[in-house]
């Protein structure tokens, strides 16, 4: 048995360098400065044991993945691809751009959808738990969209949207709303919103007077789509993992 093997568990340190946080020396370092939480309670002391598959360890606030089996992907959805793992119809779907390289990676699937004429960010994981939270209405995740719409917006159409907009299946409010640019007729805007409802961004500004040319989703969250360009796909990074934890308080 070496001296990091023992039935009370790892040591936090190495945890915290296996899970690629730091260093073992500059993990101690964190432990030392009270930097380190785990299961809610901030952790000082160096000989510190936890069980990885059970501790729920935190550094500055952010949890940290101690699961090598959970994969965290974000996809930028082309325009025409369906939002479904396969296609009876054979029509394009979010599965074909897994084949390769993520397809043996056992559950991961897309968490929510966008339609087929909607592009950009849509998140793959295996990681159920912050799957279902991301989706649930009660955690108020905002989505980040870019729009090309008809018309050009009158100035206070911001302000309605966030005020509540009543649309046949209830009032959509919108988080932010802003103009982006007007020309030839078209508004490029963004708008934030925490709403899931089906097509929901399309609805609500079909109804305010201007129909949707294109739509992209460019953020879930507090994690940015970015440069990545469409059809590709890549794993998130330590810091973009634990930013989907704190938006969904894990």
């Amino acid at each position: 048995m070496t001296s990091d093997e023992h039935p009370d568990g790892v040591r936090l340190q190495k945890v915290l360098s296996q899970a690629g946080i730091a260093s073992r020396r500059a993990a101690e370092d964190l432990i030392a400065a009270g930097r380190v939480e785990v299961d809610g309670e901030v952790v000082t002391e160096l000989g510190r044991r936890v069980h990885p598959d059970e501790a729920v360890i935190h550094v500055d606030g952010t949890r940290v993945n101690l699961r090598d089996d959970l994969v965290y992907l974000v996809f930028n959805k082309p325009k025409g691809v369906h939002s479904t793992m396969s296609d009876d119809r054979g029509r394009p779907c979010v599965g074909d751009y897994l084949r390769g390289r993520w397809e043996e990676t056992p559950g991961v699937v897309h968490v929510g959808r966008l339609d087929e004429n909607t592009e950009g960010f849509l998140l793959l994981t295996n990681d159920g738990d912050l799957g279902h939270r991301l989706m649930h209405p009660s955690y108020r995740v905002l989505k980040t969209y870019f729009a090309e719409v008809e018309g050009l917006v009158p100035r206070g159409l911001g302000k309605q949207l966030r005020a509540g907009w009543e649309l046949p299946d209830g009032v959509v409010k919108v988080d932010q709303f802003r103009v982006k640019d007007m020309h030839s007729g078209r508004t490029m805007v963004e708008l934030v919103i925490h709403e899931g409802r089906k097509h929901i961004v399309r609805r609500l500004l079909a109804s305010a007077g201007h129909p949707v040319r294109k739509l992209v989703r460019t953020a879930l969250g507090d994690v940015q789509l970015g440069s990545q360009r469409p059809g590709t796909i890549r794993r998130l990074n330590r810091g973009e993992v634990g930013a989907l934890y704190r938006n969904v308080g894990l």
